[in-house]
């Protein structure tokens, strides 16, 4: 019988908490981040129509590039938020499979409807 000299302690096992902890958060922030896209760009198509990209020869911004940066701000945020909720991981490690789907759902409702 072989028996690891490496036994699991209060180290290890905080570790792998820090590490669920991180991963959680992680995944939080790409959620907000994909479902935020989807909001900030319906909100930007219905209170500001972009110009038809065919008629147009120069533009000051590109409003994808300023889309995605505005969301992955959020999602680092979201993040960072659920990262540091005190005992709060197993709650936000549940919600994760509701949360996957509201996020595709939005994103797949605003191909369709605002391209």
């Amino acid at each position: 019988m072989l028996h690891c000299h490496y036994a699991s302690g209060p180290d290890e096992d905080h570790e792998k908490v820090r590490t669920a902890d991180v991963s959680v958060a992680l995944v939080w922030g790409l959620i907000v981040a994909i479902a935020g896209y989807a909001v900030v760009r319906v909100v930007q198509h219905l209170l500001f129509p972009e110009p038809d990209p065919a008629a147009l020869m120069w533009s000051a911004h590109a409003g994808f590039f300023w889309r995605a940066w505005t969301v992955a701000y959020a999602g680092g945020m979201a993040a960072f938020a659920v990262f540091v909720a005190p005992h709060r991981t197993g709650l936000a490690a549940r919600a994760l499979a509701p949360g996957i789907a509201v996020a595709a759902s939005l994103l797949v409702l605003q191909t369709i409807f605002f391209p």
